[in-house]
């Protein structure tokens, strides 16, 4: 053994305390080399681990940077939702000033431990609609359909219905046995208490014309409907990715984890200026031993029947001076650096077969550009060699944003309120909790939502999307984008405006807390944000911009959003829990409820698109089957590669995508089952 090896193996054995949990130690001592390395050990990071790990013939290192919680009542417990915000589980991110609505800045809330954001985030579990991923088929990307992704969603969870029949009935909270699974390892349930000031609004949406969902997992989401959540229907408490696809498995022992330590860059072979230099090339048997393959068997993760598109040159175009040296089929990834903070040495753990990033869209984007896989001038900035040159990494950013509103309800009978303000009260639901997990504290989560369409609400629908459609695609995007990125965006927004004339695509979501708060959130918005690094140093948080408004669609179905809030208010049976309308005000107009949109934006949390499943030639990131274009084994799995983002809280989502990554010698068949998906190709 080497003098560099030995002293890499040393430092990989101390650089973390050993956490005993069920069997092995976590950040026990690590081997020099794997066959995956997976950078983020959060929903997706977990998931693919596991699946990978249960071939015992593969080892797997999955990396991340921050913490196993300590089952603390805030993460577990459904009455603290929310708490773990700004916490130590928090990345505790801002995004720059958002200088389309009041020019302050936003935080940026993002899961920071094992398992991610499911520790942190509302628990809500939702799928979004049919048509939402046939879009990403129509975008060019064979095989992702909501067919095809349908047995993934069932894989993942293990569905309990609501607890009592008459609940269910008053509720009309159903279930579609045939769309649910009874055997994933994810817990989805329902709170063992419902607030009855839900039955008054879905009552009143009813009236409205919003219809009743009858299973909203089914792909039929627009309208009114109970949602499930992460919860074990048992004890009723969180199920997040951590206690479901790394806790019941920490006696495998070829799956690896280690925490507190954060992926700096993947290191490529051939790149001037990127390789690891220090750790020699090793086999990727579990102890780093045996003959070192300088290009290992293309044994990989096959999602769709896609090859790799032929790599551009990277920065030996546009005069750059670095000058890498590329392999025919693309650059070879053969391992990680990763380091525990910016004062620490920086460790190489070694490849074998595959590096899959998924740190989440804002962490993956930031890999890919700290590694030379992103737009060239980006890179050039910051000193940085370019392996591949791909201008839509950190572009394309989309997410769900919402604006809160405040009209208290003056008639009730029980409200979440009182636990904060009624001591008594709270003392005697927490009791009822830890006595039989029953009561108030189980319903934490916000369940009682609706995504209602354009159609079904809005008499502006036509002129609205009529004005989105004839937009010159790049008069509200970033000024000097890549030509491939404007093509994107064309065929994205084409496909929106068609999905929003649509009366089973919800254009908004109500989120209702069963106190007056009638929060609304665009579901498909026309803006596209920007996520890139801002210097070379990894420990330098990325420059976040979602650039919310910056398309005046997306603040004008906020408007209609909020106008059909009053409809919803004037119901009877709204009507009878006497609601003040403060926020927006009663009598404000347009002007005033535009200033409340601008001033109240803020993040759903739902940061997408970064890293996105495209054709390269409309800006794409990686291809159908997650691969980096111009990388041979290099692939993000997590919610940048969506090209266009679901109606839907992205847990869910992300979990099926993750759970369709794993290796298999018999790749999924590309299959367009959707019309929107044969008019794209067909017009190519």
């Amino acid at each position: 053994m080497s003098l560099t090896l030995f002293l890499s193996l040393c430092l990989l054995a101390f650089s973390a305390v050993a956490v005993r949990l069920h069997g092995r130690d976590l950040n026990a001592q690590l081997s020099s080399s794997y066959d995956y390395v997976v950078c983020g050990c959060g929903v997706s990071g977990l998931v693919v681990a596991n699946r990978l790990s249960e071939d015992p013939g593969v080892s797997v290192l999955c990396i991340e940077a921050g913490n196993a919680d300590n089952y603390e009542e805030f993460i577990q417990v459904p009455q603290f939702v929310g708490s773990g915000i700004l916490s130590q589980y928090d990345w505790r991110f801002a995004t720059l000033p958002q200088i389309y609505l009041d020019g302050a800045q936003r935080l940026y809330p993002q899961g920071k431990g094992l398992g991610g954001g499911s520790l942190i985030n509302a628990m809500c579990w939702n799928r979004g609609g049919a048509d939402d991923y046939n879009a990403w088929e129509a975008l060019g990307n064979p095989g992702w359909n909501w067919d095809s992704l349908l047995p993934y969603f069932i894989k993942s969870e293990n569905y309990t219905p609501v607890f009592s029949e008459q609940i269910a009935q008053d509720l009309s909270i159903n279930f579609n046995p045939a769309v649910h699974g009874s055997d994933g390892y994810v817990h989805v349930s329902y709170p063992k208490y419902f607030y009855s000031q839900s039955r008054n609004l879905f009552s009143g949406m009813e009236q409205l014309g919003v219809p009743i969902v009858f299973d909203p997992n089914d792909g039929t989401n627009a309208g009114a409907s109970f949602i499930p959540t992460a919860l074990d229907p048992d004890n009723q408490t969180r199920s997040d990715a951590r206690r479901t696809y790394f806790d019941p498995f920490i006696n495998r022992p070829n799956f690896h984890v280690v925490t507190g330590q954060q992926c700096t860059r993947a290191i490529f072979e051939g790149v001037v200026g990127n390789t690891a230099g220090s750790v020699p090339m090793t086999g990727g048997n579990p102890d780093g031993e045996g003959p070192g393959d300088t290009v290992a068997p293309s044994i990989g993760l096959f999602i769709g029947n896609s090859s790799a598109p032929p790599p551009t040159e990277g920065a030996a175009n546009a005069g750059s001076r670095f000058m890498p040296r590329q392999a025919a089929s693309g650059y070879r990834a053969t391992g990680v650096e990763f380091a525990a903070d910016a004062a620490s040495p920086r460790q190489t753990v070694l490849a074998s077969r595959e590096v899959i990033f998924a740190a989440g869209a804002l962490h993956s984007a930031q890999l890919l550009q700290l590694s030379g896989v992103g737009p060239p001038d980006l890179l050039a900035r910051n000193n940085i060699p370019v392996a591949v040159s791909l201008p839509g990494v950190g572009n394309n950013l989309q997410d769900h944003y919402l604006v809160g509103t405040f009209y208290p309800y003056n008639n009730v009978t029980d409200s979440p309120a009182e636990l904060s303000t009624n001591e008594t009260y709270n003392a005697e639901a927490r009791a009822q909790y830890y006595a039989n997990k029953t009561g108030p504290w189980t319903a934490g989560s916000p369940n009682g939502v609706a995504f209602p369409s354009l159609p079904d609400t809005s008499n502006v629908t036509f002129d609205l999307l009529n004005s989105a459609s004839i937009q010159p695609p790049e008069e509200y995007l970033v000024d000097g984008l890549d030509p491939s990125l404007v093509a994107g965006y064309a065929a994205q927004k084409s496909v929106l405006v068609e999905l929003l004339n649509q009366r089973n695509i919800g254009a908004w979501e109500i989120i209702n807390n069963n106190i007056g708060s009638l929060t609304v959130a665009v579901m498909h918005p026309f803006s596209r944000g920007t996520c890139s690094i801002n210097s070379p140093n990894p420990f330098d948080p990325p420059v976040i911009d979602p650039r919310y408004g910056s398309n005046p669609t997306d603040l004008q179905i906020l408007v209609e959003a909020l106008l059909f809030n009053r409809r919803i208010l004037a119901t009877p049976p709204m009507v009878e829990l006497q609601p003040a309308q403060f926020v927006p005000p009663v009598d404000a107009d347009m002007d005033a409820i535009m200033q409340v949109i601008k001033n109240g934006i803020r993040t759903e949390f739902h940061p997408s698109g970064t890293c996105a499943m495209l054709p390269r030639e409309l800006g794409g990131v990686v291809d159908p089957n997650l691969r980096v274009y111009g990388t041979q084994n290099l692939r993000v799995v997590d919610a940048g590669i969506m090209p266009l983002i679901p109606a839907a809280h992205l847990q869910a989502p992300v979990y099926a995508v993750a759970e369709r990554v794993r290796p298999d010698t018999q790749p999924l068949e590309p299959t367009l089952t959707n019309s929107l998906g044969r008019r794209y190709h067909q017009s190519r």
